[in-house]
């Protein structure tokens, strides 16, 4: 069967039967067909689908303007970019127009003016999901000329009078027309921006530089904000806040398995030749669990917000370091350990903040968190009592030293030696790795201190376990 050309003028379009639809019109439509074909409307993320996505669908339905309220990191910016996957595949417009007009139905005076001299015969092109979406990120410099449009000097240079709708130069927003607008950050957008997009939401229009115009855009217009400037710093004016006709609140992960989900899915992985990485179940664990137990802190200004990126990241400098270890070992599995955690100094401290001004506070709050972190998930996988026998090892005065640089070799000797050790190592792995069976064995360790039951000194970069 010989596949058909796409129509490639207005008359071609109107024999075929197409039929022009409002964008939240075709948003409706293909939203109700992918839920009645059971697919993933937002693929990729995780945690919302009892919370966030029923209120972005019914907005969807609703035919709403939507604003995401939510914290640092709660996929705001990924959620309005998933939503042009519900746009179709291609529309029709007409050649040449920068506002992606509809060739049956024209709003600019220059596709106007040649649809009246050419009809039928005027060209027309095919959009696909990608013009029609545009995202912008509310800054103090934004001007109206960037978002709605301004005269362009050029075009008068041309010799167009300055009365002239074809002097205008379209921003943003009409160049999105019968497509989706996203705003980051809306509060920041100054509030005579935020005045010039009253008609918008209301009478789906634009006025520019007070030409008696009008221009009937047809557009989804999605905004983001922090709740902290959305309702209780008064950055966005009222007026505006009336006319979105949904309000999604986002939240950061309910739990650890979302937690660690997401950062399965998200933390960057290079392409090692000759190094792999494996990471323990109770490791992910420990990480999520840090991130959890930092939203929760007194200590840090919850109104910011502890992004997912916290957990991310602290993710990958494990990872790093365990790679670093192998490297400087000559082993070919990284596999991070307890004693790679202080590491994540580095990768939290520039994005949680602290309550007050006291600098050298930090250290010790990160300090605080690894330890609780170690304490919980610890607690998940053994019971005390079940260490009994490796306890009582440590009382007849036996000690161990480890150390983020300790070969893994060492580990598994540990495990041989000392009664009780590799009972537990086999609790949390069946892997005969040695690199596997080193992380289980600082973890056990670890989890017997922060129980009180080793104690833990430093010294010339190793920690020493004692009773």
């Amino acid at each position: 069967m010989v596949k058909q050309s796409q129509p490639k003028t207005i008359g071609e379009l109107r024999a075929s039967g197409y039929y022009p639809v409002s964008v939240k019109q075709e948003l409706r439509r293909n939203l109700i067909n992918q839920i009645k074909n059971h697919k993933d409307v937002f693929p990729g993320i995780i945690g919302y689908n009892d919370t966030v996505i029923p209120n972005i669908e019914n907005a969807i339905l609703s035919g709403h303007d939507i604003i995401f309220l939510g914290e640092r990191g709660q996929a705001k910016s990924r959620l309005m970019r998933a939503l042009m996957q519900l746009l179709d595949e291609q529309i029709p417009a007409i050649k040449g127009c920068e506002i992606n007009d509809d060739p049956f139905s024209p709003i600019c005076k220059h596709c106007r003016d040649m649809v009246a001299a050419l009809g039928d015969k005027t060209e027309i092109v095919w959009l696909g999901r990608g013009s029609r979406y545009s995202e912008k990120l509310a800054t103090p410099d934004i001007a109206m000329a960037d978002i709605l449009g301004d005269i362009d000097p050029i075009k008068v240079a041309e010799g167009k009078y300055l009365s002239d709708e074809l002097t205008i130069h379209y921003g943003l927003i009409p160049r999105t027309n019968r497509g989706i607008f996203c705003i980051n950050e809306l509060p920041d957008l100054a509030e005579r921006l935020q005045v010039g997009l009253f008609n918008l939401l209301e009478e789906r229009d634009v006025q520019i530089r007070g030409y008696r115009i009008r221009l009937p855009l047809d557009i989804l217009l999605v905004a983001s904000a922090n709740p902290e400037d959305y309702t209780n710093r008064g950055r966005i004016i009222s007026p505006l806040k009336d006319r979105f006709g949904s309000q999604v609140r986002t939240h950061y992960p309910l739990n650890i398995h979302d937690e660690i989900s997401i950062i399965k899915q998200e933390y960057h992985r290079f392409a090692e030749t000759d190094i792999a990485t494996f990471i323990p179940p109770f490791m992910e664990e420990i990480i999520a669990e840090i991130t959890h137990l930092s939203r929760k802190n007194p200590e840090i200004n919850q109104r910011s917000g502890v992004s997912v990126r916290v957990s991310i990241m602290n993710f990958e400098t494990i990872v790093s370091n365990a790679v670093r270890r192998a490297v400087m070992s000559g082993e070919k599995l990284a596999v991070p350990r307890i004693s790679d955690l202080p590491y994540i100094a580095a990768s939290m401290g520039s994005k949680i903040e602290l309550e007050g001004f006291e600098e050298d506070k930090e250290g010790k709050v990160i300090e605080d968190l690894i330890r609780e972190a170690v304490l919980n998930v610890f607690s998940r996988h053994f019971s005390l009592s079940s260490l009994n026998s490796l306890i009582a090892r440590f009382k007849d005065g036996f000690n161990i030293d480890v150390s983020d640089k300790m070969q893994a070799d060492k580990y598994v000797q540990y495990a041989k030696e000392i009664t009780g050790l590799q009972t537990a190592v086999r609790k949390l792995t069946k892997s005969e790795y040695a690199e596997v069976i080193a992380s289980a064995c600082e973890f056990i360790l670890e989890g017997l201190h922060v129980n009180k039951k080793l104690n833990k000194t430093k010294s010339g970069g190793k920690t020493v376990y004692r009773c």
